[in-house]
């Protein structure tokens, strides 16, 4: 069953400000807005908006010429979103699954379940009346395939119930040859070249023949793009993968206080006892959080919401409050605090341990994971990270930063005759070499106002540039590990060799420290 929400973004602004269809501000032309770089865009116009002129896509300029007294609104496709997936968990009363058909339609698996509800023309009438008494315009249509459901849904002939049921076993391209090609949902382009070619439904395309869409169209492989495969699927020759919306419990606990609250030690007991109800949620789950809301219920209608994300799965009440309690020191409760609830929107499997008493009372260490959540609450969300090996053999690329506690990424191990120094640069500054011969190492050197000489010299290690992510014009390297004369020991390199044919003279550079 395919359900289509002709207006779903009118409906739901609607329905969020609280208007009926006949009276408030939809009596009234208004129009959805989207900002963009030519200047607001209409996404959608509420009746009297389309009875005015005004249409999705069309410039808000263009609109007013139309229709000067307009009104506009934000548009916000993100929680049409949100809302279009409630209703698919919802409108799995009719059927074992349901799936998502973006931007405003829903398709519901209805096989075998007609006769719960009396037949399907009742089923129907149901899913109608359901979504009258939301408040939401619908069309609806029943087929053997979704895609002939979907064009039925959209393309078919209204009748006096609202829906279009198409019986298996019939021909159903003869069934559906009036539609247009614009029922194949194909893109844009395509459309246009169909027209052109004189093919504006879908029976045109019967009579054209496989052979002739199979050459015209052989190199587009995306279904939205081929007719060909799009008409196979909606006459059931070809699957189509519709991936089913599954509902995720998510951990909440919560405390409506009978009087509100003011003061820290409160405060800080509720929450001790949210933590130990999480605790208790989470083991029954067999799962750990790693990332907690806490959400404050002023008494004034204001909502104060902390989060916490840790670094590995964790049910400790203890680590739990400890952690929220450093960031609860900003709080105004204002005139009280009556509802406090705690919720975990990221959860993640943690296996049951039974705990050895013998060993929790020789183990009174803090844990990598709670002294890594500690800093991070103190420090900031991406303050605590650590370096790992890299796969390249340029100083500068050969190590990266990464969560803490990630697994460390396959590398290849380091070469022994690979001497690297203790502190390396940032970034190499370069040095002026005050003498050298031509292709050797330098006898003297400036760096940072200084003048440095010569003593020992170990070198060069030359190293390629990585011919696989830079320019042809990039210079290879020839790195020396240089000791002056107070034992300060340096790591220099020259860029580039003379009559290399990448530039011009080399330059010298000053890359890192042995000591």
């Amino acid at each position: 069953m395919a359900i289509w929400f002709a207006q779903l973004a009118v409906d739901r602004w609607r329905l969020s400000d609280a208007q009926g269809e006949k009276g408030g501000t939809d009596a009234e032309p208004y129009a959805l807005i989207t900002e963009t770089a030519h200047g607001p865009r209409v996404d959608a116009a509420n009746r009297a908006g389309a009875e005015a002129g005004a249409r999705p896509g069309m410039m808000l300029a263009d609109a007013r010429t139309l229709c000067p007294e307009i009104k506009v609104a934000p548009s916000d496709p993100a929680g049409d979103l949100a809302f279009l997936e409630k209703l698919a968990l919802w409108s799995r009363r009719w059927g074992p699954w349901s799936a998502l058909d973006p931007p405003d339609g829903l398709i519901v698996d209805v096989t075998a379940v007609a006769h719960l509800f009396g037949g399907e023309r009742r089923l129907l009438a149901d899913a109608r009346k359901a979504f009258a008494e939301r408040d939401l315009d619908v069309r609806l249509a029943i087929a053997p395939t979704a895609g002939a459901a979907w064009a039925l849904a959209h393309y078919g002939r209204r009748t006096a119930d609202g829906g279009s049921i198409l019986p298996g076993g019939q021909d159903m391209a003869a069934q559906l040859s009036d539609l247009p090609v614009a029922a194949l949902r194909l893109d844009g382009d395509v459309l246009t070249v169909l027209r052109r070619l004189g093919l504006k439904k879908l029976g045109d395309l019967a009579g054209v023949g496989r052979d002739a869409l199979q050459r015209r169209f052989r190199n587009r492989k995306s279904p939205t793009a081929n007719p060909l495969l799009r008409l196979d699927q909606i006459l059931g020759r070809l699957p189509e993968p519709l991936l089913p919306v599954v509902p995720q419990q998510v951990p909440l606990v919560q405390r409506r206080l009978m009087e509100p609250i003011r003061h820290r030690d409160l405060l800080d007991q509720v929450l001790h006892d949210l933590a130990h109800d999480m605790a208790r949620e989470l083991e029954g789950m067999g799962k750990g959080a790693r990332r907690l809301e806490l959400g404050l219920w002023r008494v004034d209608g204001e909502v104060l919401i902390r989060a916490l994300e840790l670094s590995a799965a964790t049910r400790d009440p203890a680590h739990i409050k400890r952690l929220f309690a450093v960031k609860l020191d900003d709080i105004d409760a204002g005139f009280g605090i009556e509802t406090v609830r705690l919720r975990a929107s990221w959860a993640e499997p943690l296996a049951l341990e039974q705990g050895e008493i013998e060993a929790s009372a020789e183990n009174h260490g803090t844990s990598l994971n709670a002294f890594i959540d500690r800093l991070t609450v103190r420090l900031g969300q991406n303050a605590v990270c650590r370096p790992v090996p890299h796969a390249s053999h340029l100083p500068e690329r050969s190590q990266r930063w990464q969560p803490p506690l990630e697994p460390e990424p396959a590398s290849q191990g380091e070469l022994a005759f690979n001497f690297r120094p203790l502190k390396l640069l940032d970034r190499a500054e370069p040095i002026a070499v005050l003498y050298a011969t031509p292709d050797g190492y330098p006898r003297s050197f400036q760096w940072r106002g200084a003048v440095h000489e010569v003593v020992r010299v170990e070198g060069p290690e030359r190293l390629a540039p990585e011919w696989w992510r830079e320019k042809s014009s990039a210079r290879l390297r020839d790195y020396y590990r240089i000791e002056d004369r107070e034992g300060r020991r340096y790591w220099l390199y020259r860029n580039g060799i003379i009559g290399d044919g990448r530039g011009g003279m080399p330059a010298w550079f000053m890359h890192g420290f042995f000591g």
